[in-house]
């Protein structure tokens, strides 16, 4: 349970804008599972895993299964990384935070 939740509009729209603003919707070229990204600069990406994404990834569901506890620790796919630098490349991901975000 989350210790802190934001209930003031100012708060929910910085919230939404850091984690929703500008993500482009990349597919895996292999598994095609399909994520949110938004690349603020050629070292800075957010990658945001739906949880059908995830379940789709065979990388991502091979790790959980050897996890102990289930749990990811590291959330990259090497897969999913070269399918986002492929959609930089073909210029379907921009690069670059014009919003501040």
């Amino acid at each position: 349970m989350a210790s802190f939740v934001p209930t003031d509009p100012e708060t929910l729209e910085d919230q939404r804008r850091y984690t929703q603003a500008r993500l482009t919707r990349v597919a895996c070229l292999d598994c095609l599972a399909e994520v949110g990204v938004k690349k603020n600069s050629e070292h800075h990406t957010s990658v945001q895993w739906s949880t059908e994404a995830a379940a789709a990834c065979p990388d991502l569901v091979r790790r959980r299964a050897e996890s102990p506890d289930g749990r990811l620790l590291h959330h990259a796919c090497p897969r999913m990384s070269a399918s986002i630098e492929a959609a930089v490349r073909d210029g379907r991901l921009t690069i670059g935070a014009e919003d501040g975000y």
